[in-house]
């Protein structure tokens, strides 16, 4: 706004104004409210009407930024044409004559004749050894150079203390050069300033982003106001603060001098630099505006400020809220200052808040390896904060804050504004004493929470497994939408009962959703190799256009080995269900457009190279860090052309439900059920739930499951699970079917299910038995688990995995106790000795001796040198499994290492061994789940055996599972994979086994099996080369592809369903491959109905030691099985072996020498 030129003083030229104005100024009443007089003297003629003339100065800057921008364009515009009329007219004169080319300085080259050429080669050697000359005048390269550099930022400090000077003066005064020393030392800085702008203009290779640098900006508005001052004979205070901002460049300068040489305190320095440059620059600012008032307000409304006061106004506004002593009043002081508030999402936080509960969601929430946090936490208790806690919220006061009111009082959730919330987090108690009541507290806070918002998100943690059911009472619950329970007993009884198939996966999976620091051992240890695998952690990508048309076997081939990225599984969209997350589907399922994969690595950067991958600019790239994303763009008809008409018809609809894990429509021959699968579809016959997921029995009564000693230790069982449970009839119920179910899915054949013999408690386990009565094979021993009588009764020497449960952890206040049950049954079953004659016999057959392998030779034992125990075995070598509530009570486990009690849970021997589990692990899914709701399907697909929320509303309206015909579509939900462990001492695999690389495996794996290994079970002193004995082993995650294999590694692998296993009678379990005589998971038993009586016993035990087939003939009689008579016959030879043996042949039996590899599926190129 331009001031006007008319003024109502008629004396003004005749009379000696002795308007000394204070500051601020007001304009008298003689005076136009657009005009704004300011301070002179009649020895300091500037405006004997006292008219402000800011706008001059600032348009000085303006018209020389600006101006000098238009040039810059406009010469870029004409050299473009000039450049390209002179091409074309260099065309035609090589066609009449030979010139000599010159290459300009653009790169391009101009034909001109022999004295032209002459001309220009002089021209361009003077400019460029003039650009040379001033590039290496302000790089600080030479002497002369460093010298420049610390003079002009020695003349910055000064014009800026200048400032400091001037601005205790009037914003606008005027001023005669030839008396005011500082506008004279001002000029002659300015002039400096001037001639080193200069310079770095010369030495610019852009010309336009040179004048948009910062330093450029700061020059345009504080050099030219100087000359305006000197020419209208006053002063502007201005945007002179803006010399501030070359204080950024102090650490630059202590590096030229040598004074700063470490990274720690050049970033020091720069962050002091930066934070005290913005600092001065903002108080000049709003001196400024404060000062003057606002242009539309007539400047009105401005207020006397020193400059220093709006350097206390800013420092107690960032650091506090404000004393309220200084304030902006103007408007545009306040705009300055508002806080921005920015759309980063808030996490709502609710539910049983303590220290421990916060530290541990926080320590996830907030680590370090996240890609970019930027999330706001918002934490609702009824109770104010003790010390701790409340210092644990102040030392994040920069993401973290705490209200405190009550989530079920809807003023409170105004009062958070929960409405603006992205999710709501709710926390549960899990050591309570009463699980259904706290689950039923935070049902109560989904529902006041739902009831205020009914839109948000909200991921809540549930203890026990049937009060899931409640939530889907609440109408505005929607999983689809992003609503998630974690419940917590499904859960850790799922990661147990996959560790039950493969011992170790509980403590792999745990690691793979937890965010864990890398700690780097340079000593060739165990732990070395176990810490590179907890590196790793589990994300999700969209797959790039590049493999569309792929099938998943090839694509996950192509990121294991050229992204170094472990692609696990993919969510798959139909066009006629929704998107479904498929876990290593196989070489039938081809790659859409938009895939989302799932991913194993070590950091969120890295699995971006599934996202920027393309062929045509990365096919030949080695390494996959140089994979960035590429500027090419491919073409839709390029992408089509990569699939056929006919390949395109081969890739099969989904079937099943969004939830649950969908199944393609086969078309290979080689696919297709077998006879014995066909006859399953039988309506007549209820093998499985109504939902194909888990084989199913018909209800039986605990008294016909239930074992005397006696009758157990008949019972030959081998091959088998121990459950060992501690509970009484008010303890509180832990949920045993999220134990059962995993152990039962349908994607093991009949055959291939372990018997189940749960040691504890009768009224107990009745009490459990309502959601138990439908699966098969499960049987129980009353007793205590510290009774060594009934764990001999059972054969826990012969078990496949001891499961250690307590159901009392919660009743006892000391922390230190909770586990003693647990720990002294742990202890108790690792020192039992076990007699061993009539396994040592039959050891020595056989049975027990891989194939292809000499029993006679230890070299080429399965163990490789390991010295075994010949008569007698010790219960050190069974392999257990314990559930923990306190992670420091670990230390007690094992009593030969050396574990810290301070260590971190995942750090200690036994948890890495995969022998522990504690449900603490399970507080990093809050975190996963937020930021990737599809983990916890990923998770729970692979560690329920198939739980789905259609299932779960079935078990709402019954507590039981609900037996269903055979069909083609219930059946179809069994091709689904499985978690299983390969040996490598036998089989097709046995030529790697010994020194191959982990990636030949995994490639091998894939093409011939479609099986997909994302893991290493290894023995812990394998390392050491030398025989051992030791037998505990420990978990590798994802290693890489030169990874060297030995003979006595376990891998981990997703096996598929395999159709064909029925048809040849051979146990394909990943425990079970040694035939005939292998040790089978059925268990050898008497009649129930023959209990009574002795003799009917005997002549069963005579019966098996005649013949084989006689006891297959009476298996159907068993407690143990439900099978139908016309299922194809098992063996179901049952024998002892020595504990050592059991451990390292046949526990981990191989797959390999049976499975049939499947038919390859021809690949697009």
């Amino acid at each position: 706004m331009l001031p006007t030129e008319e003024a109502e003083d008629d004396d003004g030229d005749e009379k000696q104004l002795s308007i000394i104005m204070t500051y601020p100024l007001a304009a008298p009443s003689s005076v136009r409210n657009m005009d704004v007089i300011i301070p002179y003297t009649s020895d300091m003629p500037c405006d004997p009407r006292g008219q402000r003339m800011w706008w001059a100065f600032l348009a000085s800057s303006m018209v020389t930024f600006f101006g000098g921008l238009f040039i810059i364009l406009l010469w870029r515009t004409f050299k473009y044409l000039w450049t390209l009329c002179c091409h074309c007219k260099g065309k035609k004169k090589d066609v009449q004559r030979v010139s000599n080319p010159v290459v300009l300085s653009d790169g391009v080259i101009k034909v001109v004749g022999q004295r032209e050429s002459e001309v220009a080669v002089t021209e361009v050697g003077w400019m460029t050894s003039v650009k040379d000359w001033a590039g290496v005048m302000i790089s600080a390269q030479t002497l002369t150079g460093r010298v420049l550099v610390v003079l002009v930022f020695a003349l910055s400090i000064g014009a800026l203390v200048i400032y400091f000077i001037d601005s205790s003066k009037p914003i606008e005064s005027c001023q005669q050069f030839d008396k005011d020393y500082t506008l004279q030392i001002d000029m002659a800085f300015n002039v400096f300033f001037l001639l080193y702008f200069g310079l770095r203009f010369i030495a610019a290779n852009d010309k336009l982003w040179f004048w948009l640098e910062v330093n450029s900006v700061v020059d345009f508005f504080t050099v030219p106001p100087v000359f305006v001052s000197v020419y209208l004979n006053r002063s502007w205070l201005g945007l002179r603060f803006l010399r501030a901002l070359r204080l950024i460049q102090f650490s630059e300068i202590l590096q030229f001098l040598n004074i700063l040489k470490t990274s720690n305190s050049i970033k020091l320095v720069n962050l002091c630099s930066i934070f005290i440059s913005t600092w001065l620059t903002a108080a000049g600012f709003i001196h400024l505006v404060e000062n003057s008032g606002d242009p539309w307000e007539n400047f009105q409304n401005s207020q006397p400020l020193s400059y220093w006061e709006c350097v206390y106004l800013l420092m107690v506004t960032m650091s506090t809220v404000g004393y309220g002593d200084v304030c902006a009043k103007t408007t545009l002081g306040r705009l300055f200052m508002k806080k921005s508030h920015n759309n980063s999402p808030t996490a709502f936080v609710c539910g049983h808040i303590t220290l421990e509960s916060v530290s541990n969601f926080l320590k996830d929430f907030l680590h370090k390896d996240r890609d970019d946090v930027n999330v706001e936490i918002v934490f609702l208790h009824n109770i104010s904060p003790n010390l701790e806690l409340e210092a644990l919220f102040k030392r994040h006061f920069t993401q973290v804050e705490f209200y405190q009111g009550s989530v079920l009082n809807p003023h409170d959730l105004a009062r958070v504004k929960i409405e603006s919330a992205d999710a709501c987090l709710i926390l549960a108690n899990k050591y309570c004493a009463d699980p259904d009541a706290e689950d039923a507290s935070n049902i109560m806070r989904v529902i006041s929470i739902k009831n205020y918002h009914p839109k948000i998100r909200i991921i809540t943690q549930m203890l026990q497994y049937h009060n899931k059911a409640h939530l889907l009472n609440i109408p505005s619950w929607n999983w689809k939408e992003g609503d998630d329970a974690i419940c917590l007993a499904e859960l850790k009884l799922g990661f147990i009962a996959q560790s039950c198939l493969a011992q170790g996966l509980s403590t792999m999976l745990a690691n793979l959703f937890s965010m864990r620091s890398y700690i780097k051992i340079e000593e060739d240890t165990w732990q070395k190799y176990y810490l590179e695998g907890v590196a790793n952690e589990m994300y999700t990508e969209y797959l790039s256009s590049a493999f569309v048309g792929l099938s998943f076997p090839a694509v996950c081939e192509l990121c294991y080995v050229k992204l170094k990225l472990l692609l696990i599984a993919i969510e798959y969209k139909s066009d006629q269900r929704e998107s479904s997350t498929l876990i290593n589907p196989g070489n039938h399922v081809k790659m859409q457009e938009g895939t989302l994969g799932f991913f194993i690595a070590s950091d969120a950067k890295e699995v971006k190279r599934a996202l920027f991958y393309c062929k045509a600019c990365h096919d030949d790239i080695t390494d996959p860090k140089r994979i960035k994303k590429c500027g090419c763009k491919r073409m839709e008809e390029e992408q089509q052309s990569a699939l056929s008409p006919k390949k395109k018809q081969r890739n099969g609809g989904m079937r099943s439900s969004p939830t649950c894990s969908p199944k393609i429509i086969r078309h290979d021959p080689l696919l297709v059920p077998g006879h014995d699968q066909m006859e399953t579809m039988d309506e007549n016959i209820k093998k499985y739930d109504s939902t194909g997921m888990f084989h199913w029995c018909p209800s039986k009564d605990i008294e016909k499951v239930t074992l005397t000693r006696s009758e157990a230790a008949m019972t030959v069982l081998s091959g088998h699970v121990v459950v060992c449970i501690f509970g009484d009839v008010k303890s509180a119920l832990i949920g045993l079917r999220n134990l059962v179910m995993p152990l039962r899915a349908s994607n093991f054949h009949y055959h291939e299910l372990k018997p189940i013999v749960f040691v504890g408690s009768l009224e107990y386990l009745k009490r459990e038995w309502e959601t138990l009565h439908n699966f098969p094979k499960v049987s129980i021993l009353p007793g205590t688990p510290l009774s060594r009588a009934d764990l001999r009764a059972v054969n826990v020497n012969l078990c496949d995995m001891c499961v250690i449960l307590s159901a009392n952890q919660n009743n006892i206040d000391d922390a230190s106790l909770q586990d003693k049950e647990c720990i002294l049954a742990s202890l108790n079953i690792k020192s039992m000795q076990f007699d061993d004659s009539i396994g040592l016999l039959q050891a020595n057959s056989q049975g027990f001796t891989p194939p292809g392998m000499d029993r006679s030779s230890p070299e080429n034992s399965p163990v490789h040198g390991l010295v075994r125990q010949v008569s007698t075995t010790t219960g050190a070598n069974i392999p257990i499994i314990t559930e923990l509530v306190n992670d420091s009570n670990v230390q007690f486990l094992d009593q030969d290492d050396d574990d810290d009690p301070d260590t971190e849970l995942y750090l200690t021997q036994p948890f890495a061994c995969g022998t522990a589990f504690a449900v603490s692990v399970l507080d990093s899914l809050m975190s996963a789940t937020y930021f990737n709701d599809n983990i916890l399907t990923l998770i729970r697909t692979l560690v329920t055996g198939g739980a789905t929320p259609e299932l779960e509303g079935l078990l709402a309206e019954e507590n039981a599972l609900r037996g269903g015909y055979s069909t083609p579509q219930t059946l179809a939900n069994r091709d689904r994979c499985r978690v299983a462990q390969l040996a490598l001492y036998d089989g097709p695999f046995a030529d790697l086994g010994d020194g191959g690389c982990y990636g030949d495996l995994f490639c091998k794996a894939l093409k011939t099996y479609n099986m997909l290994c994302f893991g290493i079970y290894r023995l812990r002193d394998a390392h050491l080369g030398a025989p051992s004995q030791c037998t505990k082993r420990y978990v590798i995650t994802n290693p890489p592809y030169v990874f060297e294999l030995v003979p006595t590694d376990l891998i981990f692998c997703l096996m598929q369903f395999d159709h064909n296993a029925g048809q040849t009678r051979t146990n394909l379990s990943s425990h079970s491959t040694f035939c005939p005589s292998k040790k089978s998971p059925s268990a050898l038993s008497i009649p129930s109905s023959a209990r009574p009586g002795r003799s009917r016993s005997r002549d069963l035990r005579d019966k098996q030691k005649r013949t084989v087939n006689d006891v297959n003939h009476s298996a159907d009689k068993n407690w143990y099985t439900d099978e139908p008579e016309n299922c194809f016959p098992r063996n179901t030879q049952s024998k002892h072996t020595n504990t050592h043996a059991a451990n390292q042949i046949n526990q981990y039996k191989s797959t390999s020498n049976i499975i049939q590899p499947i038919r390859e599926v021809e690949e697009e190129p």
